[in-house]
């Protein structure tokens, strides 16, 4: 349907420039009632037209966040799977190389959640300040798998934790800023609301505070709390908000059009 649609408009757009004057050299006829009459038919039909290009944009917008929500979940369960379950070395670089991608998908549904209220700066910032923090913490996760696999003395082992404790802060980073941006476009949202802008507001400002007092180990080897469960938590409710955001997401794309 919309295929055919835009055909139309093409061979409309075509007619009407054809009859309005000429093509390369070849000069056609100005007849005036043809041209109002064609003018008048290509009018019509863009208005025919419209409903579809716009339900065709309210779909995608809606798959987005649905893809999203599959994004979000599978992300939520990554980060635990590689910090804390002992898994075969294949499996556990796999599910890191997938974290980051999962995360910059499930950000890109929630920019377009939360755009649908009103499209600010900041929900941009946070898909790209977290896309980026996706790729820095697949990065940190398969170098530690790619030398504790490759490097069999202790000693250097250790020595070379400075490449991956690096990466893990810049993660922190990207992480803690991107959910700040996200928390300041929440804060007016009807779907979101206070309670998650100043909950991701406290966690991000957190993350990215006691990861860099505690600079170059993480907080919980210098004897603070570990932020990590935490924001994870945060996200994993973003997510089930998100899915439970669907129906509206319709209702206010239905109420767009109208």
């Amino acid at each position: 349907m919309l295929l055919n649609a835009m055909i139309d408009f093409i061979l409309l757009s075509l007619t009407y420039s054809i009859c309005g004057g000429r093509i390369g050299k070849t000069r056609f006829p100005r007849d005036g009632v043809a041209q109002r009459a064609i003018a008048l038919q290509f009018l019509v039909r863009l208005r025919e037209i419209m409903p579809v290009f716009m339900e065709s944009a309210a779909a995608s917008s809606v798959n987005a966040v649905r893809l999203g929500v599959v994004a979000g979940f599978v992300a939520c369960l990554a980060y635990p799977l590689i910090a804390f379950v002992p898994l075969p070395m294949l499996a556990t670089a796999a599910i890191a190389a997938c974290f980051g991608p999962a995360l910059a998908v499930s950000c890109y549904g929630l920019k377009g959640l939360l755009d649908l209220e009103k499209p600010i700066p900041s929900s941009a910032l946070g898909l790209l300040l977290n896309a980026l923090g996706g790729a820095l913490f697949a990065a940190m996760a398969l170098v530690q798998i790619a030398l504790g696999n490759l490097v069999k003395d202790g000693k250097v082992f250790l020595a070379l934790n400075g490449i991956w404790l690096g990466l893990d802060k810049a993660f922190d980073a990207y992480l803690g800023f991107g959910t700040i941006f996200f928390a300041v476009a929440m804060w007016s949202h009807p779907r979101f609301g206070r309670v998650f802008a100043v909950s991701g507001l406290a966690i991000g400002a957190g993350l990215i505070l006691l990861n860099f007092y505690t600079f170059p180990s993480p907080p919980a080897n210098a004897g603070l709390i570990d932020p990590g469960p935490a924001i994870g938590l945060w996200y994993l409710g973003v997510t089930i908000q998100m899915s439970r955001s669907l129906g509206w997401a319709k209702r206010r794309l239905a109420t767009e059009q109208m």
